[in-house]
């Protein structure tokens, strides 16, 4: 786990800081392409025919952005994603780490001659790397993680000059639980996780 933590933060420190474009600020409509660092926090669970209640969790990404339209600020944007999307109540402590892609699309506001709001909608896919599932009570039976999982994020991001920050939500549709193994027979439930995230656009 540590050298991936570490390759993660080589990846983002390789990311052009004099790349000239940002997707947001008083340059909003000049803008056709912009990278960007996140970090920040998740509050996950499981939700469904076994729930697991919420477990905090990090956030650390690089991503990039790209304009579609020559008319409206309309950006893709996609990157690669590690993630804590874990999960604890009292039978149960889930460790579930994960590689994500979102694949969104951000429609630029400008509010002021400095500020944009950038609302977003779109997938992601998630592989995961490692998972630990505890099992705190005698009476609660073992179940496993599956490792590839989908979903959906929505969210709105804030950009001032070149910083910026989001907030949102995402919701799996695939069945996190392995209904191959004991407790997972027969049963679905998804991982859904709250998150915010800040970091900076260049």
């Amino acid at each position: 786990m540590k050298k991936i933590l570490v390759s993660i933060v080589a990846a983002l420190m390789a990311v052009p800081s004099f790349a000239q474009f940002s997707s947001g600020g008083f340059e909003l409509d000049k803008q056709s392409l912009y990278y960007g660092v996140r970090f920040g926090g998740t509050v996950a669970s499981i939700n469904g025919d076994i729930s697991v209640g919420s477990k905090v969790g990090m956030t650390l990404a690089g991503v990039i952005g790209i304009r579609v339209s020559s008319t409206t600020p309309l950006f893709l944007e996609s990157g690669v994603y590690y993630t804590q999307r874990g999960a604890k109540n009292s039978d149960y402590n889930v460790t579930h780490n994960n590689l994500e892609i979102p694949l969104v699309i951000k429609y630029g506001i400008q509010t002021s001659n400095d500020i944009a709001l950038l609302p977003f909608f779109g997938p992601y896919f998630a592989y995961g790397l490692s998972t630990k599932v505890e099992v705190k009570t005698p009476t609660a039976g073992n179940f496993r993680v599956n490792r590839n999982n989908m979903g959906f994020k929505i969210g709105c991001g804030a950009e001032y000059n070149k910083l910026y920050a989001e907030v949102g939500y995402q919701f799996g549709v695939t069945n996190i639980v392995d209904d191959d193994f004991e407790t997972g027979k027969g049963k679905s439930s998804r991982n859904n996780a709250l998150f915010l995230n800040v970091g900076v656009n260049f």
